[in-house]
């Protein structure tokens, strides 16, 4: 039989795309042969090098045009299922086969000759390991923000250990920390992933990143494993979104708004982008300045609970510190400073 030729569009944010190339991938390993496919989706380069995909035409009158969702989500507070069942339950039902999940994170291939590549922390003259850090996030996702001087404490502990890796969107919030290494709006997010190629390890909230981080081969000499540590809070059940070998630090359970899962609320202040989540706001929002609130599950979140994660690689003998005389080198940065939120939507 001639293959079924589908094209997948999906239109959400790069963590998502992350989940989708796990179902591209498992839908090919428990139907080989039987299907070519191709995608339609934002942030082409994370499907860079996919094996799995053949070029496509929609015009094509053999080609089948499948909008991807994951109603699985749905569920996520009451079953026990990770994101990267979503996609797959989701082409099960619509095919009407069986997509068996056989790895625990997505796939996202490098080139032999990515792999060979220098870094960009190399090429500022550094030699020694490092950690990303995403002390920040999107404007309309506030909600899954952490105090960030919560970060600078984080980065101010570890001192002549480890370098830390600021990065992120320019356009987003993400205020610049003091002694790290600033790539904030360097990256583009095939950098991004040779970037977390080379990583020891990322402490971020959930967000692409932490994907990244489980999706993304380690080097030959590194644990197979990155580390991560993943400041949650309760927004999201933690069966959801966390990876077996990551330090995920959920609040799930001690809060009122999320004891019986996660409350899926994105913002603690009004944008004012005419968007619904500003009337869903968190029902405990802690202020943290004038212009920043956080939600109080975030603010329970410790920077010593997050320095204590981080040692537990060390401690374990995964991971080992950097000395001194090569952290001398990080570049400083200008102080911390929040940003007024409202109007400030690109």
């Amino acid at each position: 039989m001639k293959p079924r030729k589908l094209i997948f569009k999906n239109s959400l944010s790069p963590g998502d795309i992350v989940m989708l190339t796990a179902a591209v991938r498992d839908l090919h390993l428990a139907c080989p042969g039987q299907f070519l496919t191709d995608v339609r989706t934002p942030v082409s380069q994370l499907w860079e090098n996919n094996p799995y995909l053949t070029p496509l035409k929609e015009n094509d009158p053999d080609v089948e045009i499948i909008q991807t969702h994951y109603p699985l989500i749905n569920q996520s507070n009451t079953t026990p299922h990770h994101f990267v069942h979503g996609f797959a339950q989701f082409l099960e039902q619509k095919l009407k086969l069986k997509i068996p999940v056989t790895r625990f994170y997505g796939d996202i291939h490098l080139s032999e000759q990515e792999k060979n590549w220098t870094s960009q922390v190399a090429e500022t003259g550094f030699k020694g390991n490092f950690w990303i850090m995403m002390a920040g996030g999107k404007y309309d996702f506030t909600a899954k923000w952490w105090n960030p001087r919560f970060y600078q404490d984080v980065v101010d502990h570890f001192a002549g250990q480890i370098l830390f890796v600021q990065c992120g969107e320019k356009k987003h919030f993400h205020p610049p920390l003091k002694g790290v290494l600033n790539l904030i709006g360097k990256t583009d997010t095939r950098q991004f992933i040779r970037l977390m190629h080379h990583a020891d390890g990322v402490v971020c909230p959930v967000t692409f990143a932490m994907h990244l981080a489980a999706a993304v081969e380690t080097k030959p000499n590194k644990p197979q494993n990155r580390a991560a540590v993943v400041l949650a809070g309760g927004r999201e059940p933690a069966q959801w979104e966390a990876y077996p070998h990551h330090q995920f630090i959920s609040t799930n359970g001690a809060l009122p708004c999320c004891e019986s899962g996660g409350c899926w609320k994105s913002r603690c202040q009004p944008v004012g982008d005419n968007d619904s989540k500003d009337q869903d706001l968190c029902d405990l929002p802690i202020q943290v300045d004038q212009n920043l609130q956080i939600p109080k599950c975030m603010n329970m979140i410790t920077p010593q609970d997050v320095i204590r994660r981080i040692e537990m690689y060390y401690e374990g003998g995964a991971l080992k510190y950097n000395s001194s005389s090569l952290t001398q080198t990080r570049s400083q940065s200008a102080p911390i400073r929040t940003k007024q939120l409202v109007g400030a939507i690109n």
